[in-house]
């Protein structure tokens, strides 16, 4: 499959009607968000880069020195 310039997406998306360009939408929010997710996984995770904020915040609420927000 040969490959499209940013330029040629851009003025494909623009050709498209209402219908295809909200499906777009909706398929790129999702991969957006997949992305995101496996991100925050990786992040929190057993030797993730902010698993020593969560052990902190964890810690916190167990001794006590969290409130709930009003």
């Amino acid at each position: 499959m040969p490959s499209m310039s940013l330029a040629e997406i851009k003025t494909a998306v623009g050709e498209l009607p209402p219908r295809e360009l909200a499906e777009l939408v909706a398929f790129i929010h999702e991969r957006d968000q997949s992305v995101w997710d496996r991100q925050i996984d990786a992040d929190f995770s057993e030797k993730g880069r902010l698993r020593g904020v969560l052990e902190e915040v964890r810690a916190d609420i167990r001794a006590g020195r969290v409130e709930e927000m009003p």
